[in-house]
């Protein structure tokens, strides 16, 4: 079926209207219109060819919230009318050690799994997906989600499928709770998540910021310290004292500086993907402390889940800008100057409009 949509038809030319196949939906299948749909950075990299491998033309958007309008005659879990979520993922191979865990996001398949948008279909390998900047889209029902917060709250859910479970998960990886002192790094689009979900789960938040401008926002979003990174004595008082942090910057920086506020067998998880490779930490930073450097990627179905059901419960969401979506390439400028607080999200009633 023909569907209006936005895309890149190369790295150099701006998003615009472009018309996509959506399949009928087979027994399966779960057809869904598309209300609101996140912006991530990996939309803004993807569509300008940043990252190897794009595929033009790119429907970018992969943090979708809609309502399903028809089912497959083998659906179960959803019928009409139900309000769904697709994050990252819309297929993997399903029976590698990974999938077989809930672990989709390391799928071991052949082809790894199948991205929500610049992915490879499974069986083909060379047809793309296309993403959430688009009215409709059909996802088999095994990668199709539950969202259970209120009717008002469904846009600033929308960031929750990739901001809410990137750092979902390693939080819950790493055992962040009561007890726990957390760290925080980074206060933007995942970092605000971050502060939010540690905070939920009863840690001890510090959150750590490059700019002291930042220190009230983020005590709203739940942290316990606010610590500017460039004050040396600051960060020299928080020494040895983490046993978690969460690093979501995007941008190279000087690891040591953080992994040195790591108690003993501490870690600290990655999430951020920066243009240019981080500086290779010191080995003194580890041995002395048996310290851990780890990395984590958005999060499985089940987690996922998992991550919209305690968000739903605790009145947790994204704090987001509505845009229409005939304004995404100036969003997409504000977004790289850091001028959103803290994510945009697309009212798709604006394409249909269109």
């Amino acid at each position: 079926m023909q569907t209006k949509a936005y895309a890149a038809q190369s790295s150099s030319t701006p998003l615009a209207p472009f018309s996509i196949e959506r399949r009928t939906p087979g027994p399966q299948d779960v057809a869904i219109e598309i209300l609101f749909c996140g912006v991530c950075h990996s939309d803004l990299h993807t569509a300008r060819g940043e990252w190897a491998g794009v595929m033009f033309p790119s429907v970018p958007g992969h943090e979708i919230i809609g309502r399903v309008t028809a089912v497959g005659s083998e659906v179960t879990r959803f019928k009409e009318g139900a309000i769904v979520g697709v994050g990252c993922i819309i297929d993997s191979c399903r029976h590698c050690g990974s999938c077989r865990l809930g672990l989709e996001q390391y799928c071991d398949g052949e082809y790894g799994f199948t991205g929500t948008y610049n992915g490879v279909m499974k069986g083909n390998g060379t047809e793309n997906t296309y993403g959430g900047y688009s009215e409709a889209i059909t996802v088999d029902q095994s990668f199709v989600l539950s969202v259970n917060h209120a009717e008002k709250d469904l846009a600033a859910a929308a960031p929750l499928l990739c901001a809410g479970i990137t750092t979902w998960s390693p939080l819950r990886r790493w055992g962040a709770g009561p007890g726990k002192r957390v760290g925080v790094v980074g206060i933007g689009g995942l970092g605000h998540m971050g502060v939010k979900l540690a905070h939920a789960l009863g840690a001890h938040v510090v959150a750590f910021t490059t700019s002291a401008s930042k220190a009230d926002a983020a005590r709203a979003l739940g942290a316990d310290e606010v610590v500017v990174s460039t004050d040396d004595d600051a960060m020299a008082a928080q020494a040895n004292s983490l046993d978690f942090i969460l690093n979501t910057v995007a941008a190279s920086h000087d690891l040591d500086r953080f992994l040195a506020l790591l108690k003993l067998d501490g870690t600290m998880a990655l999430v951020g993907v920066p243009a240019e490779p981080h500086p290779s930490p010191s080995a003194f930073s580890f041995i002395g402390k048996r310290r851990s450097l780890a990395g984590s990627l958005i999060g499985g179905i089940a987690e996922t889940q998992e991550m919209l059901d305690f968000c739903a419960e605790h009145g947790i969401t994204s704090d987001v800008e509505m845009i229409a979506m005939q304004d995404i390439e100036g969003a997409y400028e504000r977004m790289l100057k850091g001028d959103v607080k803290y994510r945009f999200v697309i009212d798709m009633q604006t394409l249909r409009a269109n």
